[in-house]
C-alpha cells in the first residue's frame, strides 16, 4: 500500500484548523461565562484566557487529527482495481474494480499546486455521491478520491488506469 504525498499534511491541517475553528467559536462562548464567573467582573481576563486556552486546544488537536487521517490513507493500485484504505476510528475499505471505472480526473487546487500534489477522482459506474461543504454546499467526490498524490504518479496512474479500461471494453467487444 502506499501513502500519499508529503505536502497532503497540509491540505489535512488546513481542513482540522477549519473545522476546529469553527467548532471552537461556539465553545469559546460558554468558557468565557465559566472563567468570568470564577473570576468576577474581569471579564477582559476571562477573554485572554479563553483565547489562549481555544488556540492551544485547536493547534494540539488539530495536529493529532491531521497526523492521524495523513498517516491512516492508505492506496494501492493493483492489476485487477485500486485499493483504498482509510479512516481513524471506523476503518473504511474500498476496492474499485476497473470494470467500474468510467473516467479518471485529476485536480490540483491553490493548496495542491503550492506543495506539489494533486488530487486524483476515479469516477465508477456505481456508488459515487455527494459530501456536505462548508456552507451546506454538496462537493462531488467520486468513490475512488485520493487526496494528495504526486503530479507523476497521479499520472502514471491516471495513463494506467485508462489502459485497463480500454483493455477490458476491447476484451469484452465494446
Amino acid at each position: 500500500m502506499n501513502n500519499l504525498h508529503l505536502g497532503g499534511r497540509w491540505l489535512y491541517r488546513i481542513r482540522s484548523y477549519s473545522t476546529l475553528f469553527t467548532f471552537g467559536i461556539f465553545v469559546s462562548v460558554y468558557v468565557i461565562f465559566f472563567i468570568n464567573s470564577f473570576l468576577g467582573d474581569s471579564i477582559g481576563m476571562a477573554l485572554i484566557i479563553t483565547i489562549g486556552l481555544y488556540l492551544l486546544f485547536v493547534v494540539v488537536i488539530a495536529e493529532i487529527y491531521a497526523r492521524m487521517s495523513y498517516n491512516n490513507f492508505l492506496y494501492e493500485i493493483a492489476p485487477d482495481g485500486i485499493k483504498i484504505e482509510h479512516g481513524i476510528i471506523w476503518k473504511k475499505y474500498s476496492s474499485i474494480p476497473y470494470e467500474r471505472v468510467q473516467n479518471v480526473d485529476i485536480q490540483r487546487g491553490i493548496i495542491a499546486r503550492m506543495f506539489g500534489f494533486s488530487t486524483v477522482q476515479i469516477e465508477t459506474a456505481g456508488q459515487s455521491g455527494f459530501r456536505s461543504g462548508r456552507r451546506g454546499n454538496r462537493q462531488y467526490k467520486s468513490e475512488g478520491y485520493l487526496p494528495a498524490i504526486d503530479l507523476k504518479i497521479a499520472e502514471q496512474i491516471r495513463t494506467f488506469v485508462i489502459q485497463k479500461i480500454k483493455q477490458i471494453h476491447k476484451d469484452s467487444g465494446m
